[in-house]
């Protein structure tokens, strides 16, 4: 199991990014968290099979429609044996 943090850097606040994110991590079976970070910036923490992961980044790197991603920084962690399933969080 892989396991990844994200900052995901752009216009990516107001165009439905959390929800977009939460859908496409379902698809992929991918399980963790994103939420809107205060810098404007969306984070996340996703973790699953390798190539789910990957493909969850590659998603990240384009978003939903009306999203304009401008930097993805991608930091290795360890995976969290509690996720069961992928949520939005709320500051």
């Amino acid at each position: 199991m892989k396991a990844l943090h994200l900052m995901i850097h752009g216009r990516v606040q107001g165009v439905w990014f959390r929800a977009s994110t939460q859908e496409a991590a379902h698809t992929l079976k991918i399980r963790g968290w994103v939420r809107n970070a205060p810098d404007g910036s969306v984070e996340a923490h996703i973790q699953g099979d390798d190539r789910a992961v990957e493909e969850m980044v590659a998603w990240c790197r384009t978003g939903p429609p009306g999203a304009r991603v401008d930097a993805v920084d991608i930091h290795e962690t360890n995976p969290v044996e509690e996720y069961r399933s992928f949520t939005i969080r709320y500051y």
